[in-house]
């Protein structure tokens, strides 16, 4: 506790060090914490065994709730060599979590809502009828898409659905 605020600057000692921190979040019931925790943990740490690259996750439990709790997994992976090669690592990285995410159980958006990162995932988790429920909200209190557009829906309008 008395040390949370010193993550920033353990971030930035890190990326001085050639090492990349990101964080990720995810919620689901009591049953299911310690298979879905394991199943994150795996699809991260073995995500970049294809380049040789050893990634170092961790989990706690953030939020605890009568139904479940939020699982708050923390990753870090070396720098590439330009910043097209470590956004590509990361963006492989938050792919593998989030399928594991959505494979096994856990909601995609927890308290933090939906943005581009994890809009791609929505359809798995809200199903057909949920998409078309959310869209037909938004039409209703959003008729001129001006609340965050091209976030939540993107291209065509069956896309996903």
């Amino acid at each position: 506790m008395e040390s949370r605020f010193q993550v920033p600057y353990l971030r930035n000692t890190l990326w001085e060090k050639g090492y990349a921190v990101d964080t990720l979040e995810t919620a689901t019931d009591w049953q299911n914490v310690d298979h879905l925790k394991d199943a994150i943990e795996s699809a991260l740490n073995g995500s970049l065994s294809n380049r040789d690259e050893r990634i170092h996750a961790f989990t706690h439990l953030s939020h605890v709730y009568a139904q479940g709790a939020s699982i708050y997994t923390t990753f870090i992976f070396r720098l590439g060599k330009t910043y097209e090669e470590t956004l590509a690592c990361w963006q492989h990285l938050k792919r593998s979590a989030s399928e594991a995410i959505v494979a096994h159980g856990g909601t995609i958006s927890h308290q933090h809502g939906i943005g581009v990162d994890h809009a791609p995932y929505l359809l798995a988790e809200k199903g057909r009828l949920g998409m078309r429920m959310i869209k037909s909200l938004c039409r209703e209190v959003d008729p001129n898409g001006m609340m965050n557009p091209g976030k939540l829906f993107r291209g065509s309008e069956d896309e996903n659905e």
